[in-house]
């Protein structure tokens, strides 16, 4: 039986680069686009419709721009991975879009091979940054880390970590060092879906929205 291939859905304004996309990711064996969208709103819907695991998805488009869809795609508890394509390099647009719950940032004049690894990637579970603008993030992660989230509940931060039972808190540090579902099942000789459950009680727990938020809380906590 043939392994079950990534379903991506590539979301852009411009029809040639929907386009280009589409033709290069279908070069790739492990990887099918089930369908393409021209702004935000057909991304919500086709997102609904179609089942993606992963969304490539255009900052700037009209109607409903990349940010906002996924910031609405994490309300909803969709289940696709979001990763944004832009032009931009600006910080406030990468950190805008991670806080809206996307997995990936990628500037749009990335490698083929680059941008299918990174499909894979964060259909795996884990978060990609594009190396390029990483650097410069570093900063305002370092003040993150130096400051208290706007968001954090009333609870001490060290009353959340001690809600989290011993293997818990052996994934979470594995969340904040990168480390995919299947990789976390590998090290602890338990099943994905195991590590799944282990993940959704600890987002619980740390009143996140999602892995990448954990991750964040957790090397924001010395964790990782």
């Amino acid at each position: 039986m043939s392994e079950k291939k990534i379903r991506v859905l590539i979301v852009d304004d411009q029809a040639l680069i929907r386009t280009g996309i589409a033709t290069l990711l279908a070069r790739k064996a492990d990887i099918e686009v089930v369908g393409q969208g021209g702004n935000g709103q057909e991304a919500l819907d086709q997102a609904a419709a179609l089942d993606p695991d992963v969304v490539l998805m255009d900052v700037m488009m009209p109607v409903l721009d990349g940010v906002e869809a996924t910031r609405q795609l994490a309300a909803r508890g969709a289940r696709p991975a979001v990763i944004l394509l832009s032009t931009f390099r600006e910080d406030e647009q990468v950190l805008r879009g991670l806080a809206a719950g996307a997995r990936g940032y990628l500037l749009k004049d990335v490698d083929h091979r680059a941008l299918a690894d990174a499909v894979r990637v964060v259909a795996g579970g884990a978060a990609l940054i594009d190396p390029q603008i990483t650097a410069q993030l570093l900063p305002h992660l370092g003040r993150l880390a130096a400051a208290p989230a706007a968001s954090a509940p009333p609870a001490a931060q060290p009353e959340r970590l001690a809600l989290l039972t011993e293997r818990e808190r052996a994934i979470l540090q594995m969340l904040a060092r990168g480390r995919t579902n299947q990789e976390i099942s590998s090290l602890l000789a338990i099943s994905v879906g195991t590590v799944k459950n282990h993940i959704s009680s600890i987002l619980s727990k740390l009143d996140v929205r999602d892995r990448t938020q954990a991750a964040l809380w957790a090397q924001q906590q010395g964790l990782g």
